[in-house]
């Protein structure tokens, strides 16, 4: 990614961060800040995972982001009344004043990040200000656009990163300053994430971090689908309007480089022992009778020899791995970059999902991404299917092809440590 100097500020806008008004729970209405929020809504998959944040608190975010009813018009509308009964009685509240967040997340093995939350500018592809590396699904963002609609709201922040340098180095002061401060409200998860919140007000500290980031582009890190929303339900809205900009979290990557993970699929309708069979002649393939972790490194190790993949679901795993070359050739398309070529995610993709099993990509009654490599396994054991585990793919691949304008395939890498949902919402009619 490019580390904006002056010649690019002028070669297009940049990143313009504006101050919202948050919408916040009032901490004496509900029973406690960690047990309103949740994991981003594509994240909530692991078993029984809503059905836990929902018991949770009776206030819960996950009431908002994944509404439960019979027709998808009667979710969304059930996700409207309730955000509009938890304004009128108080559950929600929004900030006195303007302002941007400064957002803080650690755990207890040395984890550190800290970012802005605003509300950005949604560009155009063209302008080059904020890079997608992931290509979506586009019954995703008729959902996610459906809900926005609906409640008129950003419910949940995306995470975007961009690369701050020595001659940029305002915002990142400013963040570091305002950490010393007693925050707007700090809160520990169950995942062991402590989570503190401040807003920025001062005139003069909004203004120096909306230069500073006006010479950087970002790259969406989380919230791709989300990001196709904001754009989608712009040009639903004459401009100037509130829909011009969207919730995002902003995370200098040069002071606090993000994890990257893999997302693993799970296939609804395909037993292990007919995905291995149908492998025969185009992989190789190897039984591990050994626990998830000790597999996990086995994938690891063959990762790096070629393109790799660990199947589960009847209580072992088995290892897919040295394609056949010709079979490559004859089923992945020859007119992107090497890089993308030999993704892990595009050979199954291109040429497992589509060529070997073929399985849509773009049915959710057959294929299901899931961030939690346990909870894949665990579903895929109890259904019958079949856990397709991935190994994470290397953060610089991603940003060389982001900049080249090339999406990786969808759901290809999972950034983290991703913000909580339910710490501050941004309201598009208030």
């Amino acid at each position: 990614m490019k580390t904006a100097g002056h010649s690019e500020a002028t070669a297009h806008r940049g990143l313009e961060l504006t101050p919202f008004r948050g919408l916040r729970y009032d901490p004496d209405r509900v029973g406690s800040l960690a047990a309103v929020t949740s994991p981003p809504y594509d994240v909530v998959v692991r078993p029984d995972g809503l059905h836990h944040l929902e018991s949770a608190d009776p206030y819960n975010i996950v009431r908002l982001i994944l509404p439960q009813a019979a027709t998808p018009s009667a979710r969304n509308e059930r996700a409207a009344d309730t955000l509009r009964r938890w304004l009128s009685e108080g559950v929600l509240t929004t900030d006195p004043e303007p302002g941007l967040y400064v957002y803080e997340q650690q755990d207890g093995n040395g984890m550190l990040q800290r970012g802005i939350i605003g509300a950005l500018r949604i560009s155009e592809p063209a302008e080059q200000v904020v890079l997608p590396h992931e290509d979506v699904m586009p019954h995703i963002v008729a959902d996610r656009a459906a809900l926005m609609r609906a409640t008129s709201a950003n419910l949940e922040p995306l995470l975007l990163t961009y690369r701050g340098d020595s001659s940029t180095t305002t915002t990142a002061d400013l963040i570091e300053r305002t950490a010393d401060r007693p925050p707007l409200l700090a809160t520990t998860t169950e995942d062991g994430f402590s989570h503190r919140l401040w807003s920025v007000t001062a005139p003069e500290d909004l203004a120096a971090i909306q230069s500073d980031l006006a010479r950087h582009q970002a790259l969406i890190a989380d919230g791709h689908h989300r990001w196709a929303t904001y754009r989608r339900l712009r040009t639903e809205h004459p401009s100037p309007s509130p829909w011009d900009h969207g919730l995002v979290l902003l995370v200098d990557t040069a002071r606090y480089p993000l994890r990257v993970r893999a997302i693993h699929r799970l296939l609804h309708d395909l037993p292990v022992g007919d995905a291995v069979a149908a492998l025969e002649g185009h992989f190789r393939v190897r039984r591990l009778e050994v626990p998830l972790a000790e597999a996990l490194e086995t994938l690891a190790d063959a990762a790096c020899a070629s393109n790799a993949f660990l199947l589960a679901g009847d209580g072992a795993f088995h290892l897919v791995d040295h394609p056949d070359p010709d079979l490559l050739a004859r089923t992945i398309p020859a007119d992107r970059p090497a890089a993308w070529r030999t993704l892990d995610a595009t050979v199954l993709h291109a040429t497992l999902l589509e060529h070997v099993w073929r399985i849509s990509e773009d049915s959710p009654a057959h294929i299901a991404y899931i961030h939690d490599t346990a909870a894949t396994v665990e579903k895929a054991e109890r259904d019958g299917g079949t856990a397709v585990l991935m190994h994470p793919v290397r953060e610089e691949v991603v940003r060389d092809l982001a900049r080249q304008g090339v999406t990786m395939p969808r759901k290809s890498t999972s950034f983290g440590p991703k913000p909580a949902t339910g710490l501050v919402l941004r309201a598009l009619d208030l």
